[in-house]
């Protein structure tokens, strides 16, 4: 299949930290040494993302670990969001090597870290299960969007995976004054309750996401009358 007949989807990125992060992901790709590419970058947001899994499923029993996840959690940022950036700075795209290597990263990256946080014991079993199933259905529903309509949306409703990466960070910086939250008078782990909101929002924008998807194209692709 020849190269040039493929046509990258259109990216689309709104999220609330997205014009400071393209500068800051600018910044760093001028000043990045010539012997680090962009595969090096992709292997270290996939490795930083399995260690944080190890980290936070250690952390069960010493929570001071958690520092060690957010740092990984924050290695993953550099090397998941800088590698597309590095490319296109030097002209070394590869549109359907990067968008394929850079979404299974993401999806052994994002079960990793969902496995290490059930097995650490701030997160129950059902509810890891529930955010794992859900994302990668919001995912899916981006793959298939991006082929059928041309364009990629990376942020959903303002929030992106800086955003998500975010949240943990400053999650794990609370778990390490408590682990759980109370509501109503009822008491629940605190990663629970987040990882329910987190399912419930996910599955809005997936729902949202699939009828205007659909419509668009019904739209496009009318049948003619009969």
């Amino acid at each position: 299949m020849s190269t040039n007949s493929f046509k990258d989807a259109r990216r689309v990125q709104t999220s609330v930290l997205a014009p400071l992060e393209r500068v800051a992901l600018r910044g760093l790709a001028r000043r990045m040494p010539q012997w680090v590419n962009s595969d090096h970058l992709s292997l270290l947001g996939l490795v930083a993302m399995f260690l944080a899994g190890v980290g936070y499923a250690a952390s069960g029993r010493n929570p001071l670990l958690l520092h060690i996840v957010n740092l990984f959690i924050f290695l993953n940022w550099f090397g998941d969001s800088l590698d597309g950036t590095l490319a296109r700075y030097r002209d070394r795209q590869r549109p359907r090597y990067g968008f394929y290597v850079d979404h299974i990263i993401d999806t052994f990256g994002t079960m990793f870290l969902i496995f290490g946080l059930a097995l650490s014991g701030y997160m129950s079993e059902r509810v890891a299960v529930a955010v794992l199933i859900v994302f990668l259905m919001l995912a899916i529903n981006s793959y298939l969007a991006a082929y059928a309509l041309g364009v990629f949306k990376i942020s959903q409703w303002k929030m992106g995976p800086t955003e998500i990466r975010l949240l943990l960070i400053v999650g794990n910086l609370y778990l390490l004054h408590g682990s759980h939250a109370r509501i109503f008078g009822h008491r629940f782990l605190l990663f629970d309750v987040g990882g329910v909101a987190g399912a419930i929002a996910m599955g809005a924008m997936l729902v949202f996401s699939s009828v205007k998807n659909t419509h668009t194209l019904y739209k496009l692709e009318r049948l003619p009358e009969l």
